[in-house]
């Protein structure tokens, strides 16, 4: 897989708590020069990126982020936020109190609800793997695909782990026809890259790529 298939599948991520406008305007920038599929941005900067560059980018942005726990009308209200400012793609955090709970079906209703002010924008589904077990994460497998989301995604990236190619192909062996598979989270290697797109992930969330894959 060369050096551009890989750069499609990147949401170029800039999630820091401190990140500046300036760190913004340099990821933005670099992700039209390298073609990324997205930007991943904290919601604060949407419209200001939106107002800046238009069309010439997609932006994804982050919902109960990082945590998962406020409650579902907080996570309605950020994405209807989100999407009146600019913003093509949600990536949402699950409640994962309610998965150690094993309250399976209120996950799936949280997700649905979020899928439908989604509409046709894109919404990926952040499970944060490193916190579940191997009946969990099957069990958020079906509800992801139940609730219609476009993409199950391992991690946020400030949990105790990030994406682990045991979880993809778990992903794969469980998920419904059309979901789709995003890895986020310390991926840091031109290997890690080049594995977690072999293994079939869509997107790859990642602050690093371009950095990386430069020519």
């Amino acid at each position: 897989m060369n050096r551009k298939d890989i750069l499609r599948r990147v949401d170029h991520t800039q999630l820091k708590a401190y990140a500046t406008w300036e760190d913004i305007v340099r990821l933005c920038d670099e992700a039209i020069a390298n073609e990324t599929a997205s930007v991943c941005v904290p919601p604060t900067y949407i419209k200001r990126i939106h107002d800046t560059y238009g069309d010439k980018i997609n932006i994804c942005t982050v919902v109960g982020f990082p945590l998962g726990y406020s409650v579902t009308e907080a996570k309605i209200a950020e994405t209807k936020q989100a999407i009146a400012d600019g913003a093509h793609e949600i990536d949402m955090v699950i409640n994962i109190s309610d998965v150690k709970n094993g309250m399976y079906d209120k996950v799936e209703q949280e997700i649905r609800a979020l899928r439908e002010v989604c509409g046709d924008h894109i919404l990926k589904v952040i499970i944060e793997t490193c916190y579940l077990t191997q009946e969990e994460k099957i069990a958020m497998c079906r509800a992801v695909t139940g609730a219609g989301a476009d993409y199950i995604k391992t991690s946020t990236g400030f949990g105790t782990g990030g994406a682990a190619i045991e979880d993809i192909r778990l992903f794969r062996q469980h998920i419904g026809e059309g979901v789709k598979i995003k890895a986020a989270g310390g991926i840091s290697t031109v290997e890690d890259l080049e594995a977690f797109a072999t293994e079939g992930c869509d997107r790859i969330g990642t602050s690093r790529a371009v950095g990386l894959l430069q020519d």
